[in-house]
């Protein structure tokens, strides 16, 4: 998909922002943050922290949105969304409230 699919999925889905909830398989453990951390490793591999930076109450994660893209599928979306993830059109970069 491209990124404009993958922004158009998490506002779809905005209203299942932190619905976490059993999801199985997409449910890989009882903590939304490592959910989503397992998640995203799963999808987009990588060596370095997930957690990129943070400001605040905010972290970003380190993770392309366009490689997401490229792999992701709805349902996935859908679970990042549940594990509190959110993606940022302006700067095509994912983040999550701590």
């Amino acid at each position: 998909m491209s990124l404009d699919e993958l922004a158009a999925l998490f506002e779809k889905h905005e209203n299942e922002y932190l619905e976490f909830k059993p999801m199985p398989p997409q449910r890989l453990c009882e903590r939304r943050d490592l959910c989503a951390f397992i998640l995203l490793h799963q999808l987009v591999p990588g060596t370095n922290d997930m957690v990129s930076a943070g400001e605040h109450d905010q972290i970003w994660l380190d993770v392309s949105a366009e490689a997401l893209a490229a792999v992701a599928m709805e349902d996935d979306v859908l679970t990042l969304i549940r594990c509190g993830v959110m993606y940022d059109e302006e700067t095509d970069s994912l983040s999550m409230f701590v």
